[in-house]
């Protein structure tokens, strides 16, 4: 019985499905017909008003008729009266869309696919569309805004144009008067225009670019979904550290993301934090490269401005392909910032790579007499090279109540002088290649902060840091290039109005670097040293290099270090390592007597690493071998 009653509901079933079928074509087929009837009325001029179609279709009819009455009367006017009056879409609606994929079912694939293949649209195309005639006037060079920055230099006439979380920040900051690389740049770059800057270190120029670009993405309304909308690219970690936190001060009062990407950090956080949203990305080149290559759904295609900062530097520390393959990948329809301490030919094949055919130069320091910035007093002192380091212990421990850097030429060099300062209670800090790059921010951070403070350093801080109220650089090793020097000393009087003081201490051997100076606009005064006030420590000195195991092997490798750093010197005429006493080197460290020093050391080591095969016995056995070879020496 239960079969038969199955049967029969199965039945009933499909009766009822073909009848559905039937009639559904039936109400198409109507529909077609009355479709087609309407058409043929609407051709012999027969409208009927209770016809929704048909009153549909004449309301269309009007509107097309109206929008061409417009466009005729549009082009009998003259030019200068047409304005546009189509404004850029707010990329709030944008977010309405983000929203509601979101919230789908599929919220999660839909969501990394909106922002890997950045499909908002409306913010790529804001580079296209065109400003209303009124406010494209304001930004205009020679404008309102141009003519009231330039003849005043304050930051209150940015309230004008600059959001109110903006000029709340810059006030809290404590800044009044724009330098000159600001009020100049500052108007283009609040236009939309491609900018390459060429100012002094310590003129400003990082809130010259920070400020537009933050402005930017304000207008745009920029939210963490929507990606990263700025990157800045810096050439050192302190540097990328050091504009981290203006940034960060610039945007207390707003609620963007960013985020800091440098070697020496766990990569794997750093990518985390990038797939999420980074409004604000400030960035080394290799670590920035590694994550546009390797890491997935990095929401970068709707990136809005990209800044180079000390292009010069970072394409001569060896960046220039890097940053080739950065801007190939980047995003073509974006504003683009590049400022540079010195103009050469190598930044200028960059910005001809990444800025826009017409870019807007700017530049501070073409008719300057002096290559560094006002109120830096700047002097030499020619030391024998046995007193060097008699010398540099009398002057830190005269000053040590004040704010110092003092600048090396190898990193090994930094280590045996902080080791031995605080052994002898002269407390210093030291910043070098060869430290964790905790350590190194942890340094740095204690170095700002402190009112009084020694800080022994290599050329990894020597460009664009930004350390307040620096009373003394003391170059205790010559650079290897002019331009080093300039970068040097731009850690001190940085700012208008600021005052500080710099100390070269040069050998009888090397005073033919002050003509390459004063080539590069660098005018220096010989200080008068007294030198019945030096310390006379040298016994006790060298007593204690030869006891203390841990300071007297700093004390060789400082020494073998300074070697090689004064071999490899660019400038062969000036710091020739033939010329130099090695003895009186050796008695700078703190030895007797000079050791053999291998000039080829570091090649012979790279090829024996490639060489030498795993295993005890097989190590063993290449040790003694290397340890057999004859090495060339210096002052044997």
């Amino acid at each position: 019985m239960e079969d038969q009653v199955t049967k029969k509901k199965k039945k009933l079933n499909k009766k009822r499905k073909q009848q559905i079928k039937t009639n559904d074509l039936c109400n198409v087929l109507d529909f077609e017909d009355e479709v087609q009837k309407k058409k043929k009325k609407l051709e012999n001029g027969v409208v009927n008003k209770m016809e929704p179609c048909v009153e549909i279709n004449s309301k269309a009819m009007k509107r097309k008729k109206k929008l061409k009455k417009k466009e005729k009367q549009a082009l009998n006017e003259e030019p200068s009266k047409i304005s546009n009056s189509k404004e850029a879409e707010p990329i709030s609606e944008i977010e309405t869309e983000a929203d509601t994929v979101e919230n789908s079912p599929n919220a999660s694939d839909s969501g990394k696919q909106l922002y890997s293949k950045g499909s908002l649209k409306d913010i790529e195309d804001l580079d296209t569309e065109e400003e209303p005639e009124d406010q494209h006037d304001s930004f205009l060079p020679g404008s309102q805004m141009a003519s009231e920055i330039l003849s005043d230099n304050s930051f209150d006439v940015l309230s004008k144009y600059v959001s109110s979380p903006t000029m709340d920040a810059i006030k809290k900051m404590g800044f009044t008067h724009m330098t000159e690389i600001q009020a100049k740049s500052i108007p283009y770059l609040l236009e939309g225009r491609d900018l390459m800057g060429a100012a002094k270190t310590g003129s400003g120029k990082t809130l010259a670019f920070l400020i537009p670009v933050v402005e930017l993405l304000y207008k745009l309304k920029f939210m963490p979904r929507n990606g990263t909308g700025a990157i800045i690219i810096s050439p050192t970690r302190e540097l990328a550290m050091q504009i981290y936190g203006v940034l960060k001060e610039l945007l207390e009062y707003h609620h963007f993301t960013f985020g800091l990407i440098m070697g020496g950090t766990k990569k794997d956080d750093e990518a985390k934090r990038l797939v999420k949203g980074i409004n604000f990305v400030v960035a080394t080149p290799g670590r920035l490269l590694d994550h546009l290559q390797s890491t997935s759904n990095f929401m970068y295609k709707n990136l809005q401005c990209l800044i180079i900062d000390e292009a010069d530097r970072i394409l001569d520390i060896g960046f220039a392909e890097e940053m080739k393959k950065i801007i190939k990948v980047l995003p073509k329809k974006r504003q683009t910032m590049l400022f540079s301490a010195t103009q050469t030919n190598k930044t200028e094949d960059l910005a001809r790579i990444s800025l826009k055919k017409e870019p807007i130069y700017v530049g501070v320091h073409d008719t300057s007499v002096q290559a560094t910035v006002e109120g830096l007093e700047q002097g030499y002192v020619v030391c024998p090279t046995d007193k060097r380091f008699l010398m540099l212990f009398t002057f830190l421990k005269k000053n040590r109540k004040k704010k110092l850097m003092v600048f090396f030429s190898s990193c090994m060099s930094v280590k045996f002088h902080h080791d031995l300062f605080n052994y002898i209670d002269l407390p210093v800090m030291s910043i070098h290649g060869k430290q964790k790059q905790n350590k190194r921010t942890q340094t740095f951070f204690q170095f700002v902060n402190s009112k009084e403070a020694i800080l022994l350093c290599t050329d990894v801080a020597a460009r664009g840091l930004d350390i307040p109220e620096v009373d003394w650089i003391v170059q205790y090793d010559p650079p290897d290039d002019p331009k080093e020097y300039i970068h040097r000393v731009g850690r001190t009087a940085r700012g208008e109005g600021s005052t500080g003081k710099a100390l070269l201490i040069l050998q009888p051997n090397e005073l033919g670097f002050l003509r390459y100076l004063k080539a590069a606009r660098v005018t220096l005064n010989e200080y008068e040293f007294t030198w019945s006030s030096i310390s006379d420590i040298q016994p006790q000195l060298e007593k204690l290099i030869q006891k203390n195991y841990h300071l007297n092997k700093a004390a060789r490798e400082g020494y073998k270090s300074y070697i090689r750093a004064y071999a490899s010197s660019s400038m062969k005429d000036i710091f020739d390592v033939n010329t130099l006493d090695v003895k009186a080197v050796a008695t700078m460290f703190g030895m007797a007597n000079p050791i053999y020093v291998d000039l080829d050391f570091q090649k012979k080591k790279s090829k024996d690493q490639r060489a030498l095969p795993r295993g005890k016995a097989d190590r063993s056995f290449a040790k003694r071998k290397f340890d057999r070879r004859v090495f060339k020496t210096i002052g044997k």
